[in-house]
């Protein structure tokens, strides 16, 4: 499909408030005026139309710094989970898979040194107990030695015993396991099966070396937050958690090669509105905008359900609140914390990704939303604020 049959003509056609959408953009527009971030595009939709979508600065595309529009695509890092997981659900409700089946029945190699019981529930819900288990980026391209990787790793407690996010390591199987049942590589799987029914033709896991002169190349910007104010908060600074991820492994991201390889946990490249349009879907009942039945009703309302139970995010000190393979904003006023904004209800869903990408939906209003941007802000706090404000902002647009 033509991408402007789902631009609407305005935001008062799909109900929402232009003042209020305004206000969205100019938040968004203010850290690049500012000079916190060189570039960043965000989108918000209702009804299986883009309100509005606006990208603002400059960026690196193809070797050459120029400014940025709606069609320079990012890359949205671990929002990425949330397609790769809808990818699994088309062949959970087809029967081809189970959340209950032990990984080691799809991925032999993964059955070493206490990881026999892992099953795809824990992987998706971050219970596995490999949080920071080694590899690169790169490893996922070499399949003899992700292979390796997988028989290496030693979960640091039982599967299914405790809640810790996950960086990487626990998509890589899952991905594995959507390859040897279709045949198909997972980048190929959601072209395939999503992107194309849906008409997003920006909606890549791996990219092309000619669309690649479209991408934002990332960049690290700012200086950290000092240790009083993560003291004056109460809370233990983000990075402290996230040892395995460093500046150095986050700008490889910009290395064509990897660009093209399909990785599964943070590997989408993309634009804000394609990731705006792919939850209009979800909210849609699983159905594309011509109609066409992608996922089933009982499959959405399976994958959206809490499965983590009582498990406290030891990060956060909240309830983790996972589903399958994405977020739930949840009613206990922390959704905040979740990647969500304060005006969100306690349905939506979605995943966020590191550097402040966003994507969610929320089914109490229709609204789903993208934001993604190319600066990689050091300062934590900072970014977390940025993406409470713009989500509250989104959030509340169709007041």
């Amino acid at each position: 499909m033509p991408a402007e049959k789902f631009f609407a003509d305005g935001a008062a056609e799909v109900d929402l408030n232009s003042d209020k959408v305004q206000a969205l953009m100019d938040r968004a527009e203010r850290d690049v005026k500012e000079g916190v971030l060189p570039a960043c595009q965000v989108a918000i939709a209702r009804k299986g139309k883009i309100a509005a979508m606006r990208t603002f600065g400059r960026a690196v595309q193809g070797g050459v710094e120029k400014p940025a529009t709606d069609e320079t695509v990012f890359v949205a890092m671990s929002a990425t989970k949330a397609i790769t997981s809808s990818a699994l659900w088309l062949l959970i409700q087809e029967g081809k898979i189970s959340p209950a089946d032990k990984i080691v029945k799809y991925v032999p190699e993964y059955g070493t040194n206490g990881k026999e019981s892992t099953t795809i529930e824990h992987l998706l819900i971050h219970t596995a107990g490999i949080p920071a288990a080694p590899g690169s980026f790169k490893d996922w391209g070499d399949r003899k030695r992700r292979l390796e990787r997988f028989a290496q790793w030693r979960p640091v407690n039982p599967p299914g015993e405790k809640f810790i996010y996950h960086i990487h390591a626990n998509y890589w199987p899952i991905a594995d396991a959507i390859e040897r049942i279709t045949g198909k590589r997972l980048g190929e799987f959601v072209r395939e099966r999503i992107a194309e029914p849906l008409g997003l033709p920006d909606l890549r896991i791996g990219l092309p070396r000619p669309i690649q002169q479209r991408m934002a190349d990332v960049k690290w910007v700012g200086e950290p937050a000092k240790e009083e104010e993560y003291r004056k908060l109460g809370v233990t600074p983000p990075r402290a958690n996230l040892e395995s991820i460093s500046e150095d492994a986050v700008l490889e991201m910009n290395d064509p090669k990897l660009r093209e390889m399909d990785f599964p946990a943070g590997g989408l490249m993309t634009t804000a509105g394609d990731i705006a349009l792919f939850y209009q879907a979800l909210l849609n009942d699983g159905k594309a905008y011509d109609g066409t039945r992608i996922w089933q009703s009982e499959m959405l309302r399976e994958a959206r359900r809490i499965r983590s139970g009582n498990l406290i995010d030891p990060a956060r000190g909240i309830t983790a609140n996972r589903a399958l393979g994405i977020v739930i904003a949840g009613a206990d006023g922390k959704a905040n914390l979740r990647g969500f904004g304060r005006t969100n209800s306690a349905e939506a869903f979605g995943h966020p990704g590191f550097g402040g990408q966003i994507g969610w939906a929320d089914p109490a209003t229709g609204i789903s939303f993208g934001y993604l941007t190319n600066g990689y802000d050091r300062n934590d706090l900072r970014e977390g604020r940025r993406s409470v404000a713009v989500c509250s902002l989104a959030g509340a647009c169709r007041e």
